[in-house]
């Protein structure tokens, strides 16, 4: 009496990213060794995504921040496509590239991350505006440049997160940043820093706050002089000035705006996987709330505001929420392949901690709840934020590279 081996199966991950990084490794754990996992990336790197705020002032290189996917990969017995995601064929569960390849799938997660949709505001962005970035790699390069070109003639500064962005970190991370490197430059008198936002307050961060943040962040910058503008719209961006709406105008001499997000051009361009903005609405299992064996991680998950707020504010999903939300979508999507224990993780229960880097100090917060009250909030300020930030980073590269993707 002979037993068929079992049906080989795919599960096709999208993006590489954090999200994306971390359920292929889960998936490929969890898979017997008949079932393949595919990912599809157009980039050749992973990127540490929260150390390029330290680029621009030449903290950090690329060779620092990025490392090679496909060895890894093909470490873990994982198959890479260096290519993007150009349409999705739900129905028939395929996967079109870029490059015209059509992978199929018995089980897909999309983990994209956003689409920087530096249009909806007339001069925004380092291409067609005037605008610098930290979002990836290429953009941390240019305001490198900026920066560079900013010692040679200083002037006002202006750092903020538009309306519609949910990366509040990343802007303050910069503007506390650069406040440091002005002061070591002796630039303060000529260099005055303001900060814009669409939060309702400062220290709301897309989540409403976390214990006393809006106190110590307003603390903060007073400490340092930093005029701080929340709850604003910027109506455009012109050379050297940007204006509020209402009418004011803000000169500057450098000035990095993290523009809104919205989900990526195919997710978009699919009818039925994602919602007007492009963003995937999930359930507790992170699998698409209508479409069969479809799961979504990461930035492009789509997430109401614990709160409605005046100016369009969304909620941060950071690169520890955005593993937690891939480990649970790869094991369930491993449950439909072979069989085995699901799991769910609401985003109600979901903690969040982000650390706000500052130079050589910092704050540190941490909420046990990313939506809704948060039972045990922990706020930390001082240099042990910066030495934290950096301890992460050396752990996550060096483990990623390795293949283990400790949480």
């Amino acid at each position: 009496m002979s037993s068929s081996a079992p049906a080989s199966k795919r599960a096709v991950v999208i993006g590489s990213s954090f999200a994306g990084l971390t359920a292929a490794f889960e998936l490929r754990k969890r898979l017997d060794a008949a079932h393949e996992v595919v990912v599809i990336e157009p980039r050749e790197q992973f990127t540490f995504i929260p150390s390029l705020i330290w680029v621009p002032f030449g903290m950090r290189d690329p060779e620092d921040v990025t490392f090679e996917l496909e060895p890894v990969y093909s470490k873990k017995g994982i198959r890479f496509i260096n290519d993007a995601a150009a349409s999705f064929d739900l129905e028939g569960r395929k996967v079109v590239t870029t490059g015209g390849q059509e992978v199929e799938y018995d089980s897909l997660l999309v983990a994209t991350g956003p689409r920087l949709a530096f249009e909806k505001i007339e001069g925004l962005g380092p291409h067609d505006g005037y605008t610098q970035s930290v979002c990836n790699l290429e953009h941390a390069m240019l305001t490198r440049g900026a920066w560079e070109e900013f010692l040679e003639n200083p002037g006002p500064v202006v750092v903020g997160t538009a309306q519609g962005g949910s990366c509040f970190g990343a802007s303050y991370e910069f503007l506390l940043n650069t406040h440091y490197r002005i002061k070591k430059a002796g630039l303060e008198d000529v260099a005055p820093m303001t900060f814009i936002t669409a939060e309702p307050f400062l220290g709301h961060f897309g989540l409403g706050g976390v214990s006393d943040s809006r106190q110590r962040v307003e603390k903060y910058f007073d400490k340092l002089g930093i005029e701080g503008i929340p709850n604003n719209v910027i109506s455009e961006v012109r050379d050297g000035e940007i204006e509020l709406d209402g009418g004011r105008m803000l000169p500057f001499a450098l000035s990095m705006i993290v523009p809104p997000f919205t989900g990526v051009d195919a997710v978009r361009d699919t009818e039925g996987l994602g919602n007007p903005m492009g963003f995937i609405p999930v359930n507790d299992e992170f699998r698409h709330e209508e479409v069969e064996n479809v799961y979504a991680a990461g930035v492009d998950v789509a997430v109401a505001p614990p709160q409605k707020t005046e100016v369009p504010a969304g909620v941060p999903k950071t690169g520890q929420m955005s593993e937690v939300m891939a480990k649970v979508a790869a094991q369930n999507m491993a449950a439909d392949i072979q069989g085995g224990e699901r799991r769910e993780m609401p985003m109600s229960e979901m903690e969040a901690i982000c650390i706000l880097d500052a130079g050589n100090a910092g704050i540190i917060f941490k909420a046990d709840h990313v939506l809704g009250e948060s039972e045990h909030p922990h706020v930390m300020a001082g240099p042990q934020a910066h030495w934290a930030k950096i301890a992460f980073e050396k752990i996550f590269m060096g483990s990623r590279k390795r293949g283990h993707p400790i949480l």
